[in-house]
């Protein structure tokens, strides 16, 4: 019940565009079954395997990956991509494909998507659903630090850093902005998707702790025994590079600051929107007022920078100019 009105909420809430909305791919009840297998067999190993969640905490991962990613970026990501620049003909790089989501919801809108991770069973997973999907899609699995070595210049119109960013460490993050900054023609853009603003005060992706993406990195670290996230909380407790490099790549956040250091001073860019831009009103609504009173301050503090970069979460659309 809580389900269904939590969906009927998203459909009232972001309707999708009827020309969008006719080019939604629908699998079948067997295509889809492929793809839960393939999550299962492929995604859902190691420390993601299915023995590290309660058997609630499974269910809700399992359907994310399986249906309601795809859903939530068909109606809230893609008709805010194109409203910026037309989907349909682009050349796009997307940046953090993972398991073949956002893809297939780009893919499925007439683009031309390559997509990267450096995760191998996300990859697999990626592949098997745009089969099933029946779209066409380049999935490589490379790190962002080898855009240009990879890729050449001029080759894509949009570069996509979706959801993304906050799993890099700080050299990978810095050389891979740089180097999509320096990739795109005039007038390409530069996209930042789901990636937890470090400025925000309630970390709601990582551990699910206030002022948790303020620490430091390792007193992060030894503080993440207090998350109540499970497959979190109890993962981090000798710190070694091996368990450094995990934790961090778990999702520590970024903000305006990397921005700054990797392709310019961020009041010069051309900011052409944010989601909450997009979304105006709708947006405001789902903010609890603490959220609109915080982000108002952070706008009080640096007034000369789009406001989008003091939402909890950063999506942004950039243009080269």
């Amino acid at each position: 019940m809580k389900q269904s009105v939590k969906r009927l909420a998203k459909q009232w809430l972001l309707p999708v565009p009827t020309a969008l909305r006719k080019n939604q791919i629908k699998p079948d009840h067997a295509g889809l079954a492929h793809i839960e297998q393939a999550i299962r067999t492929h995604y859902h190993q190691d420390w993601r395997s299915e023995a590290h969640y309660s058997p609630e905490k499974y269910q809700e991962d399992l359907q994310a990956h399986l249906s309601e990613r795809l859903e939530n970026d068909r109606r809230l990501i893609v008709p805010w991509l194109n409203k910026a620049k037309p989907l349909r003909g682009q050349r796009i790089l997307e940046i953090g494909c993972g398991t073949g989501s956002s893809t297939i919801a780009l893919a499925e809108q007439g683009a031309q998507v390559t997509g990267i991770d450096i995760d191998q069973g996300a990859l697999k997973v990626a592949r098997e659903r745009a089969a099933v999907y029946g779209v066409s899609a380049d999935f490589q699995s490379i790190n962002a630090n080898q855009l240009v070595k990879t890729f050449g210049k001029g080759n894509f119109d949009s570069i996509i850093f979706f959801a993304s960013l906050e799993h890099m460490t700080l050299t990978e993050r810095l050389a891979s902005l740089r180097d999509a900054w320096s990739m795109l023609p005039l007038g390409g853009l530069l996209v930042i998707i789901e990636t937890p603003n470090r400025l925000w005060f309630f970390d709601s992706h990582t551990s699910r702790l206030p002022f948790f993406n303020w620490l430091p990195d390792k007193l992060a670290f030894r503080y993440s025994k207090f998350s109540p996230r499970e497959n979190f909380r109890e993962l981090y407790r000798q710190y070694t590079p091996e368990s450094t490099e995990h934790f961090l790549r778990r999702g520590r956040g970024m903000s305006f600051h990397e921005l700054d250091i990797a392709i310019g001073e961020v009041q010069k860019l051309k900011v052409v929107s944010s989601i909450s831009s997009f979304l105006g009103m709708r947006y405001r609504l789902k903010q609890s007022a603490i959220d609109r009173d915080y982000k108002n301050l952070l706008g009080k503090i640096y007034p000369d920078i789009h406001p989008g970069f003091f939402d909890d979460h950063l999506y942004l659309i950039i243009e080269k100019t």
